[in-house]
């Protein structure tokens, strides 16, 4: 059986380390061309505290003369990597560069990124976690990891359930506007699915924002009876909301002292894991 080591959360065979990668590229600096090297390096000069630079200061970062660093520019706002601010001179990334780093992300996929952190976190804590997406008022599950535990949450792949009563949900509502919310739920019923429902517009809104400012939500069986969830969101590159990631069981076993000890931190750990492998800058959202 090969050796395998973990990476990230991830595990490869020995063949395909990291450190084969390096060799690899190492192999092939030898055909490296050079204008491009140095196109590039250009590119990763900008960053999120350096939105525009002149051609002064990318000559002295990347130690290249003045004429060879407009030369570059020039290539590089031709293509639409780099636009030119006419009032500063200053350079900054063009459109071009989102749109190829849009396609990379799309082929990263939602749910092949959220997969391996779902089982993961299913190792922590053996109850049964998910990823859910809301699209409008309805939460969908699009990938579940099941706990081995014989009393388990019934499968919801592909389900769609209301937003306003599942922690997967109410973690996405929670980041829209308070105006986009009304007009979701103006002509839609807040139908109450148990005793613990939400079921009054102004209710649901006060939780929202409660919601919003601790960072995860919880469903104390507001869609079944016997049932709690915890989830928090999950942001892309964008620093948009884009998914739910939680944890769901029996109240047996999901008591609301282990929600707030023990599982609470789980999902949002596991949150920030899929976010960043979506792009968003984990730090910088905390700043």
């Amino acid at each position: 059986m090969p050796d395998r080591t973990s990476f990230s959360g991830e595990s490869f065979p020995a063949e395909s380390r990291p450190g084969r990668g390096a060799q690899r590229r190492k192999e092939k600096s030898e055909y490296v061309v050079q204008a491009v090297d140095r196109a590039l390096d250009i590119l990763e000069s900008f960053g999120y505290t350096q939105e525009e630079l002149g051609v002064t200061e990318l000559s002295r970062k990347l130690r290249l003369p003045k004429n060879n660093v407009f030369r570059l520019l020039a290539t590089l706002e031709t293509r639409g990597y780099i636009e030119q601010d006419r009032r500063s001179g200053n350079y900054r990334l063009g459109i071009k560069t989102f749109e190829v780093g849009n396609v990379f992300l799309h082929h990263l996929g939602l749910r092949r990124q959220a997969r391996p952190v779902l089982e993961g976190l299913v190792a922590k804590c053996n109850e049964t976690a998910y990823l859910a997406v809301t699209d409008g008022p309805e939460v969908v599950y699009i990938l579940m990891q099941e706990t081995s535990h014989a009393v388990r949450v019934a499968s919801r792949m592909g389900q769609r359930l209301p937003a306003y009563c599942t922690a997967g949900g109410k973690v996405q509502l929670a980041y829209e506007s308070q105006d986009r919310l009304v007009e979701m739920f103006r002509d839609r019923s807040l139908t109450p699915r148990t005793p613990n429902t939400l079921a009054e517009l102004p209710r649901l809104l006060a939780h929202l924002r409660d919601v919003a400012k601790q960072g995860y939500a919880v469903d104390d069986e507001e869609l079944e009876i016997g049932m709690r969830c915890v989830a928090a969101p999950v942001r892309d590159y964008s620093r948009r909301v884009v998914a739910g990631v939680g944890l769901a069981g029996p109240v047996s076993r999901i008591t609301m002292q282990r929600i707030e000890s023990e599982l609470m931190p789980l999902v949002v750990e596991a949150a920030g894991h899929i976010s960043q492998r979506l792009g968003y800058d984990v730090a910088l959202g905390m700043a």
